[in-house]
Order: structure tokens, then C-alpha cells, then sequence
């Protein structure tokens, strides 16, 4: 048996390399499905934005058991599929992989896993970096960020991979100056979180994806903290009305398009809750990202960033991240 291969930046690059060929040699890309389960779904959802802001394909973010049960007619030779699961093993993926390449789309998969089912299933493979010894620029959101840049070059005959790919890699340098600036305020936030039941979580625009995944991976699945991740557009449509002066939220404050959007949200509920914590990246420095990249961008710095804000409270809370009542200890 072969040794497992070591996910270096350099092979990472070799096999993004390989699937943007792939994807640039497609004799026809009409319409794109992202398509995953859980915090992986959440990294599809501001790839769809880019898309459908910058190109006329069709693109698609679903649920992988929704993406199968869906079978949408639109699905084959001239579709690309990109999936993402950490173990390879979520079966809604693999399934969902297997699916559309019985119909002939051009499948590209990111997993941490190289020998992992989906591995095997899909056409395309890109190991990610994850762990202590992780560059976050080779995790997998940013490496996601690439491949669908390349796709908007090959629809609009634009130059935006080797920008985008330049800001990817400034990731590492960018997260780690921000993460040390806020962990006074992190540590703060979480000390008093410490007892909350229920926490709240506001974006809009390439950013929800980050709101979302925070609710339902981090606060919900990780920290068993009740939660919602609420897009910001939607707030006024019903949720507002939960609003109450000691009901705490996180309010993401993203840049471009997306911006009045949440602003709006924001200037209403800092009258209503005495309990907000903004995160604006309107005050980071991103002066390495070139500025029609920054509204995209933004959704690669808000997920670090909200991570440290939950380690903080699991520490708080005294309740480890890695701890599930139900995941991989049963049956379900």
C-alpha cells in the first residue's frame, strides 16, 4: 500500500492546477451545482453569490440529500458539480457525487481525505490542510474561492484567478493579525456568554454562508448553544420581532452589495439589544486584496474570526469543542 499522499502547498496547487484544467477544457459549462452537507454546504453558499453576481451560469447551492432527491433536469454533460466534505465520508456527498457523474457533469470534490469514498467517486480531487499545522490559505474555503474565480474567467473571459490567488495568500497573514487584535474582546464576550442559552447571528450577501455555519456547526452542533443563523435581508420579514434588550446577537457587517443590507439591520437593532456584537470588515486591513475582490473575500476572514469567538466561549463554558452527545458516538 502506497503512503498517504502529504497535502504540501505545492501538490495542493498541482491538483487545483488539474481541476481548473478540467474545467477550462469542458467544452461547455452551462450551469454550476455546490453541493454539500452542514459547515461544508455553508462554504457553497457564497460561491453561488460570486456567481450569480459576476456571470450569467446558472448556480446552484443545495443540500447534497437535496441535490439527489431534486434531480434537477438541468443536471448533465454541461454541468459542474463541486462538493466538499472534511472525511470524505458524509453519504449525502458521496451519493450526490456518484449521482453527477451518472449524468455526465464534470465533478470537482475537496476533502481532507484523499482515500475517503468521495475521493473515489468524484472525477477531481483536492486534499485541503486542516489541523495545528494548517496555512489556512490551503484549507478549504479559500482553495474553493480559486476554482470558482477560474470559472468565472472561463465565463466572462476575465483575468480574476491570479488575483484572487495572490489574496488567498495573504490569508494566513491577514487572520493572524485580526485574530490577535480581537482576542481581548473575544475572551470578554465569551466570559459573559458563558450561561447564554440562545445566541443570534446576522449576515447578508457572500457572508450568510459565515452567519449559518456559526449557528448550526459552532454555537448548535459544537457548543449545544440554541441558535439561528438569520440573513440579514430577511430580518425585517418576521425575525425582528424577537428582538428584546437582552437577547444577544452577532451581527456581521460584510462590504460592497451586501452592505446596506446589513447596516440597515444593524442601525435597527443596536436601538432594540443592549447585547450586539458587531464585526465589521470595513475595519480590517485587506490592503493585499484588490478591491473588487474585498466584498467576496470578506467571507474568508469572518470565519476565523467568528472560530475564535467560539473557542473562547467553549472555554468559558467548559465545554470542549470536539465533545457531541449524538455525533459519532451512534447510529442515525
Amino acid at each position: 500500500m502506497n503512503p498517504p499522499e502529504v497535502l504540501t502547498p505545492e501538490r495542493i496547487d498541482e491538483r487545483v492546477s488539474a481541476a481548473v484544467d478540467a474545467l477550462r477544457s469542458r467544452p461547455q459549462i452551462s450551469n454550476v451545482f455546490l453541493t454539500a452537507c452542514g459547515g461544508s454546504f455553508a462554504l457553497m453558499m457564497p460561491l453561488q453569490h460570486v456567481l450569480q453576481s459576476s456571470t450569467v451560469l446558472e448556480a446552484h447551492a443545495l443540500n447534497a440529500r437535496e441535490f439527489t432527491t431534486r434531480a434537477p433536469k438541468s443536471l448533465g454533460p454541461n454541468s459542474l458539480v463541486v462538493l466538499c466534505s472534511h472525511s470524505g465520508d458524509t453519504p449525502e456527498t458521496v451519493e450526490a457525487a456518484r449521482f453527477a457523474r451518472e449524468q455526465g457533469a464534470l465533478t470537482i470534490a475537496l476533502t481532507h481525505e484523499l482515500e475517503s469514498p468521495l475521493a473515489l467517486a468524484s472525477e477531481f480531487v483536492i486534499g485541503y490542510q486542516h489541523g495545528d499545522a494548517k496555512r489556512y490559505a490551503y484549507t478549504s474555503a479559500p482553495i474553493l474561492y480559486r476554482i470558482i474565480h477560474a470559472l468565472v474567467d472561463r465565463a466572462t473571459s476575465s483575468s480574476t484567478l491570479a488575483p484572487a490567488t495572490d489574496a488567498v495568500a495573504a490569508l494566513d497573514g491577514i487572520v493572524e493579525g485580526l485574530l490577535a487584535a480581537h482576542y481581548d474582546r473575544a475572551d470578554a464576550w465569551a466570559k459573559a456568554h458563558a450561561r447564554s442559552g440562545l445566541i443570534y447571528t446576522l449576515g447578508s450577501g457572500p457572508n450568510y454562508g459565515s452567519a449559518y455555519s456559526f449557528a448550526i456547526c459552532l454555537l448548535q452542533e459544537m457548543l449545544w448553544v440554541h441558535s439561528q443563523g438569520i440573513n440579514s435581508a430577511e430580518y425585517f420579514h418576521g425575525p425582528f420581532e424577537i428582538t428584546d434588550f437582552d437577547v444577544p446577537f452577532i451581527d456581521l457587517l460584510g462590504l460592497g452589495v451586501s452592505r446596506p443590507i446589513d447596516e440597515r439591520t444593524h442601525a435597527f437593532l443596536v436601538t432594540k439589544s443592549d447585547d450586539v456584537l458587531t464585526l465589521d470588515a470595513a475595519e480590517w486591513d485587506l490592503a493585499l486584496v484588490p478591491e473588487a475582490l474585498r466584498p467576496s473575500f470578506a467571507h474568508l476572514v469572518f470565519t476565523p474570526l467568528l472560530r475564535l469567538y467560539a473557542e473562547r466561549l467553549a472555554d468559558h463554558r467548559g465545554h470542549p469543542l470536539s465533545v457531541r452527545r449524538y455525533m459519532w458516538r451512534m447510529e442515525y
